[in-house]
């Protein structure tokens, strides 16, 4: 008698499981309404699109699978992110650094496929923070922030080489790759105690030390706790100046730019920038983990849209403790929230849903 209860029990979650899971992935009209920035009735210039939290979202799972995720809470033996903080962007893979699980996570959505880097051997992560692609051939930069190095993998996640170490880095944080892939430029958080706060620039391919620019101060060039860089199309590396509350501007050769950004709770001030990104017209975005959304500004620093909204519940297009964020070539953009352990995908509102790099026909083509 119990086992026959036992199995019209399974039989019962696995009906329920099923039909959830169904309706799960084609909601019924009404139901869901993708948030859209700027709200209505502004024209929209983003839609969101998806959210990645565990291999499930890209790689098909067996049956058992669905069903022992459903029936524990658990992931089953899928892989979820669990403190990510850094993400990039190569042609439909998505690489997200993880601190707690010390390694970057590959999210392959085009080939349906997920993958894990750095868990072992010559390149094994300690703690990998900032992430860095670059766009002509896939090679992957992390920054190291325990080890104090920059490890640099191919796309498929071969170890290549180191860059920099103890000498150098007290707290290498951010990372960026110049537009032509030559040279490299990492941030140095340095401490509270520390003047040692820097932007370090060096060959992406043998190497070598080419130059370091600023220290620990207010002045135009110098920092106060940095922590992420960007790259834009016509060359400008940009830095989050975070204990200045601003975004600096540096040439090719690490010359002083510009700088735009003030501490304050308004649209287009910051209170805790984090995490930058460009697109391809030299648009700037920047994390503010304070107001729980990215903030894009034009090459000039001036505020044209702002994504996103605290939020206690995880939905799309809320955050807590939001972090790093891309912009792949097709102009979507992948915000990580620390706290929630998600990435959310934004569409521009002029990219129709089945083109670029993500889209369900390249998916379907691989």
């Amino acid at each position: 008698m119990h086992k026959k209860l036992a199995y019209y029990f399974i039989a019962l979650l696995l009906c329920v499981f099923f039909f959830n899971g169904c309706s799960s992935r084609g909601h019924k009209d009404g139901e869901f309404v993708p948030p859209v920035y700027p709200p209505p009735p502004e024209k929209p210039r983003f839609i969101y699109e998806r959210t990645l939290r565990t291999s499930f979202d890209v790689k098909e799972s067996t049956s058992m699978e669905r069903f022992k995720t459903f029936a524990t809470g658990s992931v089953g033996s899928g892989y979820g992110l669990q403190k990510p903080y850094g993400v990039a962007v190569y042609q439909g893979r998505v690489y997200v650094s993880d601190t707690v699980q010390r390694v970057v996570l590959v999210f392959d959505a085009p080939g349906k496929d997920f993958k894990i880097i750095g868990q072992e051997g010559t390149g094994q992560l300690i703690k990998p923070i900032g992430i860095a692609i670059d766009k002509n051939n896939g090679t992957l930069y992390v920054a190291d922030n325990t080890a104090r190095r920059v490890v640099v993998f191919d796309k498929d996640g071969n170890y290549l080489r180191a860059i920099g170490g103890g000498e150098y880095f007290q707290r290498p944080s951010g990372i960026a790759v110049s537009p032509d892939g030559a040279q490299i430029y990492v941030v140095d958080t340095g401490g509270v105690d520390s003047q040692e706060h820097h932007l370090y620039i060096f060959d992406a391919f043998s190497g070598e030390h080419l130059k370091t620019v600023g220290d620990r101060g207010t002045e135009q060039g110098q920092f106060n706790l940095p922590l992420q860089a960007a790259t834009a199309p016509d060359g400008t590396g940009y830095v989050v100046d975070g204990g200045n509350f601003r975004i600096q501007g540096f040439n090719y050769d690490g010359t002083f730019k510009s700088t735009f950004g003030a501490i304050g709770r308004r649209s287009g001030q910051f209170s805790r920038p984090k995490g930058i990104a460009t697109d391809k017209e030299g648009n700037v975005y920047v994390v503010d983990a304070a107001f729980g959304n990215f903030q894009i500004f034009n090459p000039q620093g001036q505020l044209l849209l702002f994504v996103g909204d605290r939020g206690f519940d995880g939905k799309p297009g809320e955050y807590m403790l939001p972090a790093g964020i891309a912009v792949d070539e097709d102009g979507r953009v992948y915000l990580v929230d620390q706290y929630f352990k998600k990435v959310d995908v934004f569409r521009p509102a002029d990219l129709a849903a089945d083109q670029g790099w993500l889209s369900s026909v390249r998916k379907n083509k691989k």
